[in-house]
């Protein structure tokens, strides 16, 4: 079992690929890769049945796992990556032409470990619940986890997806929100203003569980909590965090939300993470 301080390493090293990745694309979005990078290698190496050895698009005997958010591929890529599902050389070519690592994640050249590619934003959820419907008929009791953004929420297909998920009882799906309180054009409740994010989804028949995104024994509570439910609900776990988390410059700003450091800026940052893994 993968430690909090491996995690913890993992995470950091994680961190610095998404980086290096971005700044070498000169394009990118680090601002909600870097917020979200402990769910995901919470969920990776420590909560999902999965194996890279046997993966298939199919997921079938695995757990399931969809990016909702696509443009937080840089994150999900590095993980894959560093969980085995192809080389960690790789990540050198984020947004090149003709490369399996496209800007959202993309199944034109069957890049292992995507699923379904992400398209408009909102879409994530209803593709999620169709594959937890799917499973439940194949008789496959593993699960489906699906990460989604807050700015995201504002999407109308989020609520249409979270209705039939809850109509359909499916509690072998669960949910999660990025809840960084910003995206592209500033801050969420500026924007749109999503408000009682926790009562809306509790409103709409799903079990809720709030978190911190950055506390690697809350979100193994979180998930602890999500995965033991089984009372016929799908579960929403809301993961507060921190947009641009481990780069002080970065940090709870919109303004990194899709744009690459500069070389001297990707330095400065990578002096404040921890080299764990390796660079690639």
């Amino acid at each position: 079992m993968t430690s909090l301080e491996e995690l913890s390493n993992i995470a950091s090293q994680v961190r610095r690929d998404i980086l290096r990745m971005v700044t070498k694309a000169k394009s990118g979005h680090p601002g909600g890769s870097l917020s979200s990078t402990d769910i995901l290698t919470a969920l990776f190496f420590r909560v999902m049945d999965h194996d890279p050895a046997t993966w298939t698009r199919q997921t079938a005997g695995q757990d399931a796992f969809l990016l909702s958010a696509g443009h937080l591929a840089p994150a999900l890529y590095s993980v894959l990556a560093r969980a085995g599902y192809f080389p960690v050389s790789e990540l050198a070519t984020l947004r090149d032409f003709g490369s399996r690592l496209q800007g959202h994640p993309s199944t034109e050249h069957e890049l292992p470990g995507i699923i379904l590619p992400s398209g408009s934003l909102g879409q994530g959820l209803s593709a999620a619940a169709g594959i937890a419907l799917a499973k439940r008929l194949d008789g496959d009791p593993h699960r489906v986890f699906v990460l989604c953004g807050d700015g995201e929420s504002e999407e109308g297909q989020i609520w249409e997806a979270a209705m039939f998920a809850a109509h359909q009882g499916l509690d072998r799906l669960v949910a999660m929100t990025d809840w960084n309180g910003q995206q592209i054009d500033g801050r969420v409740e500026d924007v749109a203003g999503l408000d009682a994010l926790e009562e809306k989804w509790t409103a709409f028949g799903w079990n809720v569980v709030v978190a911190d995104g950055h506390d690697f024994e809350s979100i193994l509570q979180a998930f602890g909590i999500a995965c033991a439910a089984g009372n016929g609900k799908p579960t929403m776990i809301l993961f507060k965090t921190e947009m641009g988390h481990g780069v002080d410059f970065m940090a709870g700003t919109h303004q990194w939300h899709g744009k690459a450091p500069s070389e001297e800026q990707c330095a400065a940052a990578l002096a404040q993470l921890k080299e764990t893994l390796g660079d690639y």
